[in-house]
This record gives structure tokens, sequence and C-alpha cells, in this order.
């Protein structure tokens, strides 16, 4: 991606890392959540997160201040192995799939427009309904993967600035797609930001929703599952690849 697309969904994910940092470092777990404070619950799910060596997340909305809309559908590990997609809304969307240094990218029509204006439909043309493939060493592909690595989102997590933790709210159990979880509210940037901590088992995040004072509706949803679940390994063909190397020559 360029640097706009790549910083636009790096935002994204450093917005989910902010909204978990709602609470600071946490002491050791223990399947005990629903007896815990507000501040205890967030503490614990930040560091369940922290310790995970792999994950499915998604998102959809507006989770930063620009308004824009993101989404993405993302599995990933420690290891840069990464399967998923995320959308751009206008601007366009890709499929990812990447195994340690190895890319693999499927564009759609508006990325390959926004991504290289002059050049996007000869480009789009010869790539086809195939994937561009290539490694981390091409410039490109390492920024359009960079959303793409579990250890990128643990040092957002980490760095993001952390929020005063004294005004967090712990709510009644209920349950999130038929888990129970314990919700935690607080307020981040003037929004309304509700975490759901899973009640029973190591206390994962399981939801986050984002929504402005008095809305009916969130402004933005993430989803989190797939805790330490190896992402799958399956890699295009070379039939529906097209190597990166050569191809803006081809295009020019």
């Amino acid at each position: 991606m360029s640097g706009s697309r790549t910083a636009a969904v790096c935002s994204t994910v450093c917005s989910v890392a902010a909204l978990l940092a709602l609470a600071g470092a946490a002491g050791a777990h223990a399947d005990d959540t629903g007896s815990l404070t507000a501040q205890q619950i967030a503490q614990r799910s930040r560091a369940a997160l922290l310790g995970a060596t792999s994950l499915h997340m998604t998102a959809k909305g507006d989770l930063g201040t620009s308004g824009a809309s993101t989404s993405f559908d993302l599995t990933l590990d420690r290891a840069g192995n990464c399967r998923g997609s995320v959308s751009l809304g206008p601007q366009g969307s890709v499929q990812i799939v990447k195994r340690g240094s190895d890319v693999w990218l499927k564009p759609d029509a508006a990325f390959w427009k926004n991504e290289v204006p002059g050049r996007g439909a000869a480009l789009a043309q010869l790539v086809g309904d195939r994937y561009l493939k290539g490694t981390t060493d091409d410039p490109v592909l390492r920024n359009s993967t960079d959303v793409c690595d579990l250890d990128t989102f643990r040092q957002s997590l980490t760095g993001a600035t952390q929020q005063p933790n004294a005004g967090l709210i712990k709510g009644k159990p209920a349950k999130v797609d038929g888990i129970a979880v314990i919700p935690v509210t607080g307020t981040q940037q003037g929004r309304t930001v509700t975490l759901d901590v899973a009640a029973a088992g190591t206390p994962y995040p399981v939801r986050i929703t984002v929504a402005k004072a008095g809305a009916k509706t969130p402004d933005a949803t993430v989803r989190f599952d797939g805790f330490d679940k190896p992402v799958p390994t399956a890699t295009p063909p070379a039939a529906q690849s097209v190597d990166i190397s050569g191809l803006n020559n081809r295009a020019t």
C-alpha cells in the first residue's frame, strides 16, 4: 500500500490497541473474572491478549476520530503468518496471504486505481483475477503487510498511551455470540468504549464496541476469537499468482 493507505490500516489496528490500553499491566490470570473490579478485568484482558501466540480479529467501522470507515478480517500469529482481507471503503480492498516472508495480495479494481494513479488500470489488467506474489523484500508488499503481524499489533498495544482507569465501570454479565462475558465500559476521546471480556477461563477480550454518547448503534465493532489456533497454511497456487518482479516495467 502507499503511505496514506498503509497509515489508514495501521491507524485502525493501533486504535484497537489503544482501546485495550484502558488499564495497565496485570498480574497472573485466574478463573475468577466475575469477582474482579472493572480495572482488574481490563488489566487481565490486556495481559491475556499480549500472551496469545495467534488470533483471529475482525473490525468494522470508524475506530478513530477521522470519521473514515474501514474493516478487516485477519488471522495472524507472531511468526508473521497471516490470512485475511482489508477494506478501506471506496479506496478499495485487498485479500492478503502471508507465510513468513512470502506474500500474496489480490487487490480489487478500486484499490488498483487509488494505489497506482495513472497505471492502476494497466496493472489490474495484467494481474487479472490473480494474486500479486512476492516477498517482504519488496517495499510495496512489505508495507502492505505491516498490519498482518501479531507482533506489530502487540507492540502497538504495549506502546499505546494508557488511559486513566479510575473511570471504568463494570457491567452486568452478558453473552456475546454465545460466550459469557463481563462488560467493562470507559470513555476515550469523547466516545464510549465497551470491552466485553470472557467470564470463564482465560479472560480474553471477546468484543470491543465504540459509540458516540447517546448513540443507539456503535460506530465500530471489533471481535476476537481463535486464540492460539494456527493460521491456515494453504497458499495460492502458481497458476493463480503473478510475480511482482518486472510487473511495473510491463505496465509502463
